[in-house]
């Protein structure tokens, strides 16, 4: 037995998903209620936890062979930061009252620095913490996920592409999520004998290039705004974001153009899905 929490979530979801197509027993773990008849349709079993709920967390993936967990960023909070904390917190403790023996984390290139990060400095810790259970962890440590266009979708049928780094000419990989969920299956239904990161690699885009094939999808051409350093928490304030949100996205994006999240794990896997076929499932839903 397999337990996936966030599976409501794109990498979540994916990660079940794959394991059900193997034949494996999975038990995912939601927030919602509502969201649990259409995993046991699917032949899951299903259990309604708050990963910050350490005593049900811990009962739910007591007895499984691995777990895959996540830290959610909810951009919703007055403090990231203690959030994140309370989170692992909890997910730690959880791990380390189960018993559970395997552990599949969702990380990110640059977790392995305690700071200078912005949000990533929460999967450090998340890591960290993990690791300190004695438990063996699997961090997989993406770089730019592909569905990030989804915040852009609605911009670019105005006919702008906004781009929060220094360049828009630079190709970096991007993760399709669909591949992370299967990058996390395989983990776990094959563990490691010891802890390690593994970066996830995917093909390499620049933003000019992304914005080229979501024209394409929306069947016009866009104004790729490269939006100057000062700009982008005051931009992402006027998109709806707090303003420590906005200031700590901000953080993340100078981190990114520092190479501060580039990969550094102990091996790589290199995964293929074009950002082509992500936009156009974008696009259709």
């Amino acid at each position: 037995m397999y337990a996936v929490a966030g599976a409501s979530g794109r990498v979540g979801s994916a990660t079940a998903r794959h394991l059900l197509a193997e034949g494996a027993e999975v038990r995912v773990l939601v927030r919602d209620a509502t969201r649990a008849e259409q995993w046991t349709r699917r032949g899951a079993e299903a259990r309604v936890v708050d990963l910050g709920d350490r005593a049900a967390l811990g009962e739910a993936i007591t007895g499984c062979d691995g777990l895959f967990v996540l830290l959610p960023f909810d951009l919703t909070v007055d403090d990231l930061d203690a959030y994140a904390d309370a989170i692992t917190a909890s997910v730690a403790g959880a791990v380390a009252d189960s018993g559970v023996p395997h552990v599949v984390m969702l990380s990110a290139g640059g977790a392995d620095l305690a700071e200078g990060t912005g949000l990533i400095t929460g999967l450090h810790g998340m890591e960290q913490a993990l690791l300190s259970t004695g438990v063996v962890l699997t961090a997989l440590r993406s770089g730019h996920f592909q569905e990030k266009v989804s915040d852009l979708i609605e911009s670019a049928r105005a006919g702008v592409y906004p781009v929060f780094a220094a360049s828009a000419d630079v190709a970096v990989p991007m993760v399709a999520t669909s591949d992370l969920g299967a990058t996390a299956a395989a983990a776990l239904l094959s563990p490691d004998a010891t802890s390690a990161s593994i970066d996830v690699r995917g093909p390499a885009y620049s933003e000019r290039e992304v914005a080229g094939v979501l024209g394409a999808a929306l069947g016009r051409e866009l104004d790729v705004v490269v939006l100057p350093e000062d700009a982008w928490a005051p931009a992402l304030v006027d998109a709806g974001f707090s303003p420590h949100v906005a200031e700590s996205l901000a953080h993340l994006y100078r981190a990114d153009g520092r190479g501060l999240l580039a990969p550094r794990g102990d091996r790589a896997i290199d995964v293929a899905t074009p950002i082509e076929s992500t936009i156009a499932g974008l696009i259709a839903a």
